[in-house]
């Protein structure tokens, strides 16, 4: 919970769970992928704890098998796809923070060229960056994004030796979509620019932090357990977005410039109305193929597989 990225943010999320209703709460970190994921859930529900939260995609499976055994505890399993009678998925439309963070980067580079420090070659990654991509280019059609993949969500040694990389290639703006402040903290040595992710951290790079997506899992916990102790809990899959509160956008930090900040909050009102969608078309892929016609929405099944770069982002998606 350390962390100042995804785990640090769910467990804000967690306290104020506890402030809001009342409720006693405990939590299990740095838990494996695996049997010890399986034992830790199975412990908690052994233990007869009412509602249990997986916060990571690997957990997905330990959590199905765990519910079958324990039908009177509820589970929540966050960025899965899977369910049962008692367990429920939640995730967030983390790509509508990631198009404005965009914003704040086209606006801001001057080599037009940008950094994006990649996890894994999953949908939900994929679906960030291309927001990422299509926000920047929207002001500034010259840019080109670089990803760099990583493949593991967290690993500081890894990240900043990305950030190198793209640093090294003349990216001006590195983004983030792994955990660790190290990238961001380079960017502040270097004189270039960050965006964050999963939580708002300004004093590792007061200067280079342009602004950051970041969540507010608090808003999803209390109402599901608003729910269970309602007795009106369902499983049915949530995907909150900006409207919801479950994200928002960090401040902006002192190289935003003023014209970016104000089309970012006119695009924030946009996309929180449910007058703008990030997905809309024209859109074509980064092999110059039309895969949105003008004027046509991507649907939330196909936002949900991605498995395609958008124009601009030099590489491809890795097996």
């Amino acid at each position: 919970v350390g962390d100042l990225g995804w785990t640090y943010a769910h467990d804000q999320g967690r306290l104020y769970l506890e402030q809001s209703l009342g409720v006693e709460t405990t939590y299990s970190e740095l838990v494996a992928e695996g049997p010890d994921a399986n034992r830790v859930i199975r412990d908690y529900a052994q233990k007869g704890y009412d509602v249990i939260f997986a916060t990571s995609f690997g957990y997905m499976d330990d959590v199905i098998e765990t519910a079958a055994e324990y039908p009177d505890a509820i589970f929540e399993h966050c960025t899965g796809y899977k369910t049962a009678e008692n367990a429920g998925i939640y995730d967030g439309r983390g790509y509508q923070a990631w198009y404005l963070a965009g914003i704040a980067a086209g606006e801001t580079t001057k080599t037009n060229m940008l950094g994006y420090i990649a996890p894994y070659p999953i949908p939900e990654v994929v679906r960030n960056m291309n927001a990422f991509a299509l926000g920047a280019q929207s002001v500034n059609p010259e840019v080109e994004l670089h990803p760099v993949w990583i493949f593991t969500w967290v690993d500081p040694v890894k990240e900043r030796e990305a950030a190198q990389v793209l640093l090294d290639l003349g990216c001006d703006v590195i983004a983030r979509e792994s955990d660790s402040t190290e990238p961001d903290k380079l960017a502040e040595e270097n004189g270039i620019y960050a965006i964050g992710y999963n939580a708002y951290v300004p004093n590792v790079a007061p200067n280079a932090l342009l602004t950051a997506p970041i969540w507010d899992w608090g808003v999803f916990y209390k109402k599901a357990v608003e729910d269970v102790m309602n007795g009106t809990w369902t499983n049915t899959p949530v995907w909150w977005g900006m409207a919801e509160g479950l994200l928002k956008l960090a401040p902006f930090g002192p190289a935003v410039p003023d014209d970016a900040q104000i089309l970012i909050e006119q695009k924030t009102e946009e996309i929180i109305s449910g007058t703008f969608d990030v997905f809309v078309g024209p859109i074509k892929d980064n092999m110059g193929e039309l895969r949105v016609p003008d004027g046509v929405t991507i649907p939330d099944g196909d936002k949900l597989a991605f498995n395609w770069l958008v124009e601009g982002i030099v590489g491809t998606i890795p097996e």
